[in-house]
C-alpha cells in the first residue's frame, strides 16, 4: 500500500523532523518500496519454520558475576572534583517551581 504524503508528514511530526515538499516525496516513495518489500517477505514466511531470535546460539562469555573488594567510600569520593558532607557534589539540574 503506497502511503500518502500525510502519512509521511505524519511521521515525521512524530519524529521532530522538518522535511521540505520535495524531502516528503521523495520519502513518499522510498518508505512504500520499503513496506511493500516487508509485505513480500511477510508473505514468504512459513508456519513450518521455527521463530528465530539469533543466527548463532548465543552463550554468556562474561566471567561469574561473584562480589570482589571494591573501592571504599573514603576512596571513592577522593576522586570527586567538589565533595561535601562526605558525598559527591554536583550541579543542580531539578529547579523547584
Amino acid at each position: 500500500m503506497p502511503l500518502s504524503t500525510d502519512d509521511v508528514r505524519h511521521v515525521a511530526r512524530l519524529a521532530r523532523l522538518a522535511l521540505t515538499d520535495d524531502e516528503v516525496e521523495s520519502l513518499r516513495g522510498q518508505l512504500s518500496d520499503i513496506l511493500a518489500y516487508a509485505e513480500q517477505v511477510g508473505e514468504v514466511a512459513a508456519a513450518d519454520v521455527a521463530p528465530t531470535g539469533h543466527a548463532y546460539p548465543l552463550r554468556n562469555v562474561y566471567r561469574d558475576d561473584e562480589p570482589r573488594p571494591s573501592l571504599s567510600p573514603a576512596d571513592a569520593i577522593s576522586t570527586a572534583p567538589e565533595a561535601q558532607d562526605g558525598r559527591f557534589r554536583v550541579p543542580r539540574i531539578v529547579v523547584e517551581p
